[in-house]
Protein backbone atom coordinates (compact mmCIF):
# COMPACT_ATOMS: atom_id res chain seq x y z
CA UNK A 1 0.00 0.00 0.00
CA UNK A 2 1.65 3.38 -0.88
CA UNK A 3 1.08 5.99 1.48
CA UNK A 4 0.46 9.24 -0.66
CA UNK A 5 -0.36 12.74 0.69
CA UNK A 6 -4.22 12.33 0.61
CA UNK A 7 -3.90 8.78 2.43
CA UNK A 8 -1.63 10.09 5.14
CA UNK A 9 -3.94 12.86 5.61
CA UNK A 10 -6.38 10.57 6.31
CA UNK A 11 -4.78 8.51 8.47
CA UNK A 12 -3.82 11.64 10.36
CA UNK A 13 -7.00 13.26 10.37
CA UNK A 14 -8.35 9.71 11.88
CA UNK A 15 -5.74 9.37 14.76
CA UNK A 16 -6.59 13.04 15.97
CA UNK A 17 -10.20 11.90 15.70
CA UNK A 18 -9.46 8.94 17.56
CA UNK A 19 -7.80 11.16 20.46
CA UNK A 20 -10.08 13.72 21.03
CA UNK A 21 -13.00 10.92 21.48
CA UNK A 22 -10.74 8.45 23.48
CA UNK A 23 -9.87 11.89 25.55
CA UNK A 24 -13.47 12.90 26.32
CA UNK A 25 -14.42 9.20 27.69
CA UNK A 26 -11.04 9.16 29.61
CA UNK A 27 -12.17 12.79 30.79
CA UNK A 28 -15.96 11.47 31.35
CA UNK A 29 -15.03 8.68 33.38
CA UNK A 30 -13.13 10.82 35.89
CA UNK A 31 -15.78 13.65 35.98
CA UNK A 32 -18.02 10.19 36.70
CA UNK A 33 -15.19 8.76 39.82
CA UNK A 34 -15.25 5.82 37.68
CA UNK A 35 -12.04 4.17 37.95
CA UNK A 36 -9.96 2.88 35.18
CA UNK A 37 -5.94 2.08 34.25
CA UNK A 38 -4.28 4.69 33.79
CA UNK A 39 -1.52 2.58 32.78
CA UNK A 40 -3.76 0.84 29.84
CA UNK A 41 -5.14 4.74 29.11
CA UNK A 42 -2.04 6.59 28.99
CA UNK A 43 -0.10 3.53 27.24
CA UNK A 44 -3.10 4.04 24.26
CA UNK A 45 -2.46 7.65 23.94
CA UNK A 46 1.38 7.63 23.90
CA UNK A 47 0.75 4.43 20.92
CA UNK A 48 -1.43 6.92 19.32
CA UNK A 49 1.03 9.59 19.52
CA UNK A 50 3.76 8.27 18.39
CA UNK A 51 2.10 6.83 15.46
CA UNK A 52 0.61 10.19 15.26
CA UNK A 53 4.16 11.57 14.71
CA UNK A 54 5.23 9.45 12.00
CA UNK A 55 2.15 10.01 9.57
CA UNK A 56 1.55 14.19 10.47
CA UNK A 57 5.84 14.57 9.97
CA UNK A 58 5.01 13.15 6.70
CA UNK A 59 2.14 15.15 5.62
CA UNK A 60 4.60 18.07 6.07
CA UNK A 61 7.00 17.57 3.80
CA UNK A 62 4.62 16.13 1.37
CA UNK A 63 2.49 19.12 1.11
CA UNK A 64 2.60 21.69 -0.93
CA UNK A 65 1.15 24.43 1.32
CA UNK A 66 0.09 24.32 5.39
CA UNK A 67 3.21 23.25 6.75
CA UNK A 68 2.92 25.51 9.53
CA UNK A 69 -0.10 23.48 10.23
CA UNK A 70 1.00 20.09 9.97
CA UNK A 71 4.34 20.74 11.79
CA UNK A 72 2.31 21.80 14.86
CA UNK A 73 0.67 18.78 14.42
CA UNK A 74 3.98 16.65 14.56
CA UNK A 75 5.53 18.38 17.30
CA UNK A 76 2.01 18.34 19.48
CA UNK A 77 2.22 15.21 19.29
CA UNK A 78 6.10 14.52 20.21
CA UNK A 79 5.54 17.03 23.31
CA UNK A 80 2.41 14.40 24.10
CA UNK A 81 4.59 11.68 24.80
CA UNK A 82 7.68 13.67 26.46
CA UNK A 83 3.83 14.19 29.07
CA UNK A 84 2.26 10.81 28.63
CA UNK A 85 5.77 8.97 29.41
CA UNK A 86 5.78 11.48 32.70
CA UNK A 87 3.12 10.24 34.01
CA UNK A 88 3.36 7.12 33.55
CA UNK A 89 7.21 6.70 35.03
CA UNK A 90 7.40 10.02 37.19
CA UNK A 91 4.20 10.09 39.22
CA UNK A 92 4.17 6.84 41.15
CA UNK A 93 7.47 6.96 41.77
CA UNK A 94 7.86 10.50 42.63
CA UNK A 95 4.41 9.78 44.70
CA UNK A 96 5.72 7.35 46.73
CA UNK A 97 9.35 9.09 47.55
CA UNK A 98 7.11 12.11 48.90
CA UNK A 99 4.82 9.76 50.87
CA UNK A 100 8.02 8.39 52.52
CA UNK A 101 10.65 11.08 53.00
CA UNK A 102 9.55 14.20 55.28
CA UNK A 103 9.38 17.28 53.27
CA UNK A 104 9.73 15.66 49.49
CA UNK A 105 6.52 17.00 48.51
CA UNK A 106 7.50 19.53 46.40
CA UNK A 107 9.37 16.70 44.43
CA UNK A 108 6.11 15.47 43.22
CA UNK A 109 4.37 18.75 42.81
CA UNK A 110 7.30 19.88 40.47
CA UNK A 111 7.28 16.96 38.54
CA UNK A 112 3.30 17.55 37.77
CA UNK A 113 3.93 21.08 37.01
CA UNK A 114 6.14 20.01 34.25
CA UNK A 115 3.69 17.89 33.15
CA UNK A 116 1.16 20.12 32.86
CA UNK A 117 3.54 23.02 31.40
CA UNK A 118 4.19 20.38 28.56
CA UNK A 119 0.25 19.26 28.23
CA UNK A 120 -0.44 23.05 27.49
CA UNK A 121 2.00 24.00 24.92
CA UNK A 122 0.99 20.94 23.31
CA UNK A 123 -2.72 22.17 23.61
CA UNK A 124 -1.62 25.34 21.74
CA UNK A 125 0.26 23.96 19.19
CA UNK A 126 -2.96 21.78 18.25
CA UNK A 127 -4.59 24.97 18.57
CA UNK A 128 -2.51 26.74 15.76
CA UNK A 129 -2.65 23.51 13.83
CA UNK A 130 -6.65 23.97 14.17
CA UNK A 131 -6.35 27.75 13.15
CA UNK A 132 -4.19 27.22 9.94
CA UNK A 133 -5.93 24.48 8.39
CA UNK A 134 -9.17 26.27 9.55
CA UNK A 135 -8.51 29.10 7.44
CA UNK A 136 -7.81 27.20 4.74
CA UNK A 137 -11.08 25.82 4.57
CA UNK A 138 -12.53 29.02 5.00
CA UNK A 139 -10.71 29.85 1.61
CA UNK A 140 -11.85 27.46 -0.13
CA UNK A 141 -15.44 27.69 0.91
CA UNK A 142 -16.04 25.47 3.59
CA UNK A 143 -17.54 28.68 6.41
CA UNK A 144 -19.39 26.91 8.93
CA UNK A 145 -16.70 23.98 9.92
CA UNK A 146 -13.33 25.42 8.78
CA UNK A 147 -14.66 28.83 10.46
CA UNK A 148 -15.70 26.86 14.00
CA UNK A 149 -12.34 25.39 13.70
CA UNK A 150 -10.23 28.52 13.87
CA UNK A 151 -12.17 30.02 16.31
CA UNK A 152 -11.93 27.11 18.24
CA UNK A 153 -7.86 26.84 17.43
CA UNK A 154 -7.97 30.48 18.66
CA UNK A 155 -9.87 30.05 21.92
CA UNK A 156 -7.30 26.61 22.55
CA UNK A 157 -4.41 28.93 21.85
CA UNK A 158 -5.22 32.11 24.48
CA UNK A 159 -6.78 29.51 26.96
CA UNK A 160 -3.18 27.60 26.99
CA UNK A 161 -0.97 30.78 26.48
CA UNK A 162 -2.66 31.97 29.61
CA UNK A 163 -2.06 29.12 31.77
CA UNK A 164 1.34 28.66 30.31
CA UNK A 165 1.94 32.09 31.65
CA UNK A 166 0.05 32.21 35.27
CA UNK A 167 -0.21 28.36 36.04
CA UNK A 168 -2.47 26.01 36.83
CA UNK A 169 -3.14 28.53 40.31
CA UNK A 170 -3.99 31.17 38.29
CA UNK A 171 -7.35 32.73 37.26
CA UNK A 172 -8.18 30.05 34.62
CA UNK A 173 -8.98 27.03 35.62
CA UNK A 174 -6.84 24.04 34.23
CA UNK A 175 -9.81 22.24 32.83
CA UNK A 176 -10.04 25.08 30.18
CA UNK A 177 -6.85 24.14 28.28
CA UNK A 178 -7.92 20.29 28.19
CA UNK A 179 -12.04 21.04 27.26
CA UNK A 180 -10.34 23.81 24.72
CA UNK A 181 -7.82 21.76 23.23
CA UNK A 182 -10.20 18.97 22.53
CA UNK A 183 -12.51 20.49 21.01
CA UNK A 184 -10.42 21.99 19.08
CA UNK A 185 -8.71 18.76 17.88
CA UNK A 186 -11.94 17.00 17.00
CA UNK A 187 -12.94 19.70 14.54
CA UNK A 188 -9.21 19.70 13.51
CA UNK A 189 -9.64 16.04 12.39
CA UNK A 190 -13.34 16.90 10.85
CA UNK A 191 -11.55 20.15 9.23
CA UNK A 192 -8.90 17.84 7.35
CA UNK A 193 -11.15 15.42 6.45
CA UNK A 194 -13.17 18.44 4.34
CA UNK A 195 -9.80 19.47 3.25
CA UNK A 196 -8.73 15.88 1.79
CA UNK A 197 -12.73 15.87 0.05
CA UNK A 198 -11.99 18.95 -1.34
CA UNK A 199 -8.66 17.83 -3.38
CA UNK A 200 -10.42 15.13 -5.04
Amino acid sequence: MEFTHKRTIQITASLLLLLAITQAVFTALYSGGISFSRQYAWGFEATIFTVLVAFASTAMVQAKEAQLGWSAIAFSAVLNIVQVSIGLTLFSTFGQVAGAVEGAKPLIGGVVSLSFMIYYTAKLLLGLAAVVFGLSLLAKGGKAIGGLTTVAGAVAMLANTILIIFGRDGFLPSGVAGASGMIATLLLAICLISLNRKSD
